[in-house]
């Protein structure tokens, strides 16, 4: 498959440029940028061409991976289903619904595959974590840490994200916790608290269709040492914690694109398409409505 990189900050240059290009099911064309100099830089590391016009690239190519801020990936998303392509998303899908929606709609009308890369979805041994606990009755309740220290620690390449700085740890690493617990515990038929916490940090509550509830705390401002992500279940099965992944972002991307390819190739929609990109942007914008009105006006 013929496919296009849109993107060229820290996580096209450390994940989705490598992945696409050391994979063999994938014809790396060409990466397109809002920076020309960066698509020419990453282009050539890859081996690859760097494209001016986006719509030059959707019209070489089948697919693209989308490694662009939140609000843009929708649009760009549209616009790509619209030329026929495949979409390799990343998360958060949007960053309010009508975004998420306008996605879901284009590639239903333009009947193209699409998986939105959640990390932990990708990992073997969360996968297969995941598998074994959803075939499990009688959860009970759920803990989510998802703590990290991108705002607290020493920088990183993703400290000075206009949109992470924006929108906090909900929508940055909100997803992944939602990514793992939905498809455990059903879906979410309300979010009952949500809390501020220190820095970005929040607190949510959430009741599943599963009969369980959930807790979840999210935060990029932890203290270094404090980072780190725990998933807990408890139920009539036990107690049962998410394994911890032995590989990094740039297999379990690979692992995403094979999954995109069957999608493609007339498989079945994948678990991850944009219609569940599109529900997990649904409850974070409801945490994110109930965070606002608990927010005191001179806080």
């Amino acid at each position: 498959m013929r496919i296009g990189l849109l993107g060229t900050g820290p996580w096209a240059d450390m994940a989705h440029a490598p992945a696409l290009a050391g994979h063999d099911g994938l014809d790396f064309v060409g990466v397109w940028g809002r920076r020309p100099d960066a698509a020419e830089a990453l282009a050539r590391r890859h081996g690859t061409r760097a494209y001016d016009d986006v719509d030059a690239l959707l019209a070489d190519v089948e697919a693209v991976a989308v490694a662009l801020p939140p609000g843009v990936q929708a649009e760009s998303a549209v616009r790509a289903a619209r030329a026929g392509c495949h979409l390799l998303l990343d998360k958060p899908l949007a960053t309010n619904a009508a975004q998420g929606r306008a996605v879901v709609r284009a590639t239903e009308a333009a009947g193209v595959a699409s998986v939105v890369f959640f990390t932990a979805r990708f990992q073997p041994e969360t996968e297969a974590w995941i598998t074994e606990q959803a075939a499990s009755e009688g959860w009970f309740t759920a803990r989510a840490q998802w703590l990290g220290s991108v705002f607290g620690g020493d920088g990183g390449p993703f400290a000075d994200s206009p949109w992470r700085r924006e929108k906090g740890a909900l929508w940055d690493v909100g997803p992944h916790a939602l990514s793992v617990l939905l498809p455990v515990l059903g879906d979410v038929l309300r979010v009952t608290a949500a809390a501020p916490g220190p820095g970005d940090t929040v607190h949510l509550v959430l009741d599943h269709a599963g009969g369980a509830s959930s807790t979840l705390t999210l935060s990029l401002t932890a203290p270094p040492a404090a980072a780190g992500t725990a998933v807990e279940l408890r139920g009539r099965s036990g107690v049962t914690l998410l394994p911890d992944a032995a590989q990094g972002a740039v297999p379990a991307l690979r692992r995403a694109a094979d999954a995109l390819l069957a999608a493609a190739g007339g498989g079945r929609p994948h678990p991850c398409d944009a219609a569940f990109g599109l529900r997990v942007t649904e409850i974070l914008a409801e945490a994110e409505r109930l965070l606002r009105s608990s927010v005191a006006p001179d806080r």
